[in-house]
Formats: structure tokens, C-alpha cells, sequence
């Protein structure tokens, strides 16, 4: 079944129980209404005939002062109105319309009566007490007359035809019939469109969701924030931004991978050639023999080129899904800077840089030995590479409010702009792509490792950088109290 369907039955449902109830209760309360005002009206009837009589004959019992005619002539004026009387003596016996010897009226009926109360019936039938109509249902009140001595007199019986009452009682379920149709009608007509206005709503929805299915991440749903479906929409609002972030990252990795495997591809394909080719030359002895010393340590380096590339890409992932746990303790930085200087110092030459280290003695910081060399080594390497004739400077102090030592490794080389600095942590990004055949930083991995172990660290990494002014990297490690308090709040 359709969603407007199930709406509109819905609507239905609950209109149609409602005014279902509502006409019971007015049908029920109407029919006793109409069966209340008839008694009344005979009681009035029964209180008039009652005051016109005025004394009881003592040697008969009867009353004297209403005869049979006078009961006949007040049937006959009330005749429209299908109303009969039947007037009983005090033992229960009937005196008119018929004489009966024998009581008509019950012992128990009788001393309800005695007592002054009236006796009502709504419909009377072959069984009913006391049987003085046998040929229509009748509706009646039985009530007692008393005497100035408050005894008990007569009973009068003032009846009327159940048809008489039921004809307005049925002009009253006609108007509630007639009511609850136009009602259902309308309620009918009024559900439909509420109904098709819900599903219209729901139908954009379905709409939009099939352009996003398509690949269309740009579709947006107007809310006005009035209810639940609008909820919906602004949940889809908000989902479709973020499959538009995620798309457009998705599709900005895509490249860096394309831009990545080109790179590696192109940095293997040339070692791989050059050393292919000398294997070749000493093969068929097409390389002199003072010359072979050099054509194996080409061979050499290149393969060690090739290594780095390799080790670079498998420590990367490592570090990422945390492979490689830290160990780490306290040492002294100078002498570990010390050591990253010495191993740098000949690169430093070549590109005739100048390398500096300023640090402390006795400095003590909380690292992984091996992990730190890496760090400060992977960004002092950058420096140099990217700085010709400049000054890379390795600064090294505690800060005590801080709590922590804090590393800057400065260059005053080629820099970068902001949108570089942004993108410097990601895998594969190269801030200068025009330098793919450096000899250092060929996969572009470096800083995304170094980014990752300062993480596992708890440390922090920051960059500064402008165009062709130079670059600072700021490294922060924390001291061992601050570490252990830190994993016990996780903890």
C-alpha cells in the first residue's frame, strides 16, 4: 500500500473512531433525554389529574370527583400524543379504564409505592407489572397519590406508545447519520491533502537521496525546522556536506597516490636502469678496468637509494597502525643532536650550508632514542635540501612552564607558502614538486613519519614558513611526570 494510502487510512481511522464515539455518546444521551422529558411530561400529566381530586368517597374509596368521562375527555385531547391512563386504587386493583376484582399491581411494586416513589419504565412488554397493555410497547410512570393525611389513595398509570418516542429519537439518528457522513466526507477530503502535502515532502526526500546515489553531493532540501520530516532533512543537509568532504578528500588522496606512484615509479626506474646498464657493461667487459671500482659504488649507492624508498614506505604504515612501539626513557639531547649534526655535516657541504647546533649541556629529555633521531634527522635532512648557502640552525632548551623540551631545527631556504604548509603532514605531498630527482626526500614521506611519531610521542609539531625567507620547525616533548599524568587521566 502506498504511503498516502496509508496516511490517509490513518486519518480515517482515527477521525472515523473519534466521531464514531461522539455519536454514540450524543445518540445515547439524546434517548435518554427523550425517554427523561417523556416521564416528566407524565408525571405533569399525573400531578393536574390529581389535583382535581378533591376527597375520597369514605364508604366506596373511590374518588368521587373524576369520573370516567373526565379520564376519557384527557385521553381524547391527548390522543396526538398516543397517551393512555389507568387508574388503580390503593390495593392495586383497577378502576379505570376496565374494574378488576383482583390487584393488578405487586406486593413489591406496592410498597415502593406506599413510600412515594415513582415508578418509571422505558418499555414495557407482556411480562411487565402491572399488564394493562398487551398490543403496543408503551412507555409509563406509575406515581402514588396521597391524601392530606399522607396516606396513600390511588395510583395513576400514565403511559405513552414507545413509537411516539422512538419517532423523535430516529429523527435524531437521521441528523447524526446525515453529520457522520458530511463528516467523513470532509475528513475524507481534508486527509488527502494532508496526506499528499506529507508525501510530497517525503518524495524530495527520496529525490534528493537518488542524487547522491548519482554521485550529486551538491543537493540541498529547504527546512523550515517545524518537525520531524524537516529533522530528517537537516540530518540530510549536514550528510550530504559530509560525503562532499569526504568525496572531494577521497578524490585529493586519489591524486596524491597517482602523483605518488609516478614519483616512486620514476625514482626505481632510474636506479634500476642505471644499474641494469653497468651489470651489462661488466657483463661484456665494455668498462674499463679503472673504471669498475666506480661503476660498483654508483651501483652501490643506487641501490641504496632504492632501499631508502622501500623502508621508507613500509615505515610509514608501521608508525600508522602503531607496529612500532616507543620505548622511552631520559637522555641527554646534546650528545644525540651532536651525533645528527656529524652524520649531516657532509650533505650540509655539498649544498655549502652552514650547520649550526645550540643546546644546553646536561639537557635531559623523555623520548625513544632511535624514534627522536629520526625526527629531528628526517627535518634537518629537508632543511638542507631545500636551503643553498644558508644557515640551518638546531636549537635545543626546557621550558619549565611548559614543562617540556622544546626543539626548533631553522632554515632560511626556498620556504613555503600557507597552502604548503597546510598540506606538509599528508602522505605523499611535495612541497616543491619540481624537485622529484633530489637526492633526499624522494617519497614524499618524510615529514607524514615524522608528523606520525611526534603523535605516539604526546608531543607537538609546528611550522613556520614563508616564501624564500626560510623555515622553523618547533618540536615540543614533554617530561616524564606529564606523560604518565596524562595516560593515567585516559586510563
Amino acid at each position: 500500500m502506498k504511503l498516502i494510502y496509508q496516511y490517509m487510512l490513518g486519518f480515517l481511522v482515527v477521525v472515523g473512531t473519534c466521531l464514531g464515539v461522539i455519536s454514540i455518546a450524543i445518540y445515547s444521551y439524546s434517548e435518554s433525554m427523550a425517554y427523561r422529558q417523556t416521564w416528566m411530561q407524565l408525571e405533569g400529566y399525573s400531578d393536574n389529574l390529581q389535583k382535581m381530586a378533591l376527597r375520597v368517597d369514605p364508604r366506596t374509596g373511590t374518588i368521587d370527583n373524576i369520573t370516567t368521562e373526565t379520564l376519557d375527555d384527557m385521553q381524547d385531547i391527548l390522543a396526538d400524543q398516543k397517551v393512555n391512563f389507568v387508574l388503580f386504587d390503593k390495593i392495586g386493583r383497577e378502576l379505570y379504564p376496565n374494574r378488576t376484582s383482583q390487584p393488578l399491581i405487586d406486593a413489591k411494586t406496592l410498597a415502593l409505592l406506599r413510600k412515594g416513589n415513582t415508578i418509571r419504565e422505558r418499555n414495557s412488554t407482556e411480562r411487565s407489572r402491572p399488564r394493562v397493555y398487551h398490543k403496543r410497547p408503551m412507555t409509563y410512570i406509575m406515581k402514588p397519590w396521597f391524601d392530606q393525611d399522607n396516606k396513600m389513595v390511588a395510583i395513576l398509570l400514565a403511559g405513552s406508545e414507545v413509537s411516539a418516542v422512538e419517532t423523535n429519537i430516529n429523527t435524531i439518528k437521521r441528523n447524526l447519520l446525515v453529520a457522520l457522513l458530511v463528516s467523513v466526507f470532509i475528513a475524507l477530503v481534508l486527509s488527502w491533502f494532508l496526506a499528499n502535502w506529507q508525501v510530497k515532502r517525503i518524495d524530495k526526500l527520496r529525490q534528493a537521496t537518488k542524487q547522491v546515489a548519482g554521485g550529486d553531493f551538491d543537493v540541498k532540501i529547504a527546512t523550515d525546522g517545524q518537525d520531524e520530516l524537516d529533522d530528517l532533512a537537516h540530518d540530510f543537509n549536514a550528510m550530504t556536506i559530509s560525503l562532499q568532504d569526504y568525496d572531494q578528500e577521497i578524490k585529493r588522496q586519489e591524486q596524491r597516490r597517482k602523483d605518488f606512484m609516478a614519483d616512486a615509479s620514476h625514482e626505481m626506474r632510474t636506479p634500476l636502469t642505471t644499474i641494469n646498464g653497468l651489470l651489462e657493461g661488466l657483463a661484456y667487459d665494455a668498462i674499463p678496468a679503472e673504471n669498475r671500482g666506480q661503476s660498483i659504488q654508483l651501483m652501490r649507492n643506487e641501490t641504496k637509494r632504492l632501499i631508502r624508498l622501500v623502508n621508507e614506505n613500509l615505515d610509514y604504515e608501521k608508525i600508522r597502525t602503531n607496529q612500532i612501539p616507543l620505548h622511552q626513557r631520559s637522555f641527554d639531547v646534546q650528545d644525540c643532536l651532536q651525533n645528527i649534526v656529524s652524520q649531516l655535516q657532509e650533505k650540509a657541504t655539498t649544498s655549502q650550508d652552514q650547520l649550526v647546533l645550540q643546546a644546553p649541556d646536561d639537557l635531559q629529555i623523555y623520548a625513544d632514542y632511535d624514534r627522536f633521531i629520526q625526527i629531528v634527522f628526517n627535518i634537518t635532512q629537508n632543511a638542507i635540501q631545500f636551503t643553498n648557502q644558508g644557515l640551518i640552525t638546531i636549537k635545543a632548551w626546557h621550558d619549565d612552564q611548559q614543562h617540556a623540551v622544546l626543539i626548533t631545527i631553522s632554515d632560511n631556504g626556498i620556504g613555503m607558502s600557507s597552502d604548503q604548509v597546510k598540506n606538509i603532514w599528508e602522505r605523499y605531498y611535495k612541497a616543491d614538486p619540481s624537485r622529484k630527482n633530489t637526492k633526499y626526500g624522494e617519497s614524499g614521506l618524510g615529514l607524514a613519519i615524522v608528523h606520525q611519531l611526534m603523535q605516539q610521542h604526546h608531543g607537538k609539531i609546528q611550522v613556520r614558513s614563508h616564501l624564500e625567507q626560510g623555515t622553523t620547525f618547533t618540536l615540543t616533548f614533554y617530561d616524564q611526570e606529564v606523560i604518565r599524568a596524562n595516560d593515567t587521566d585516559q586510563n
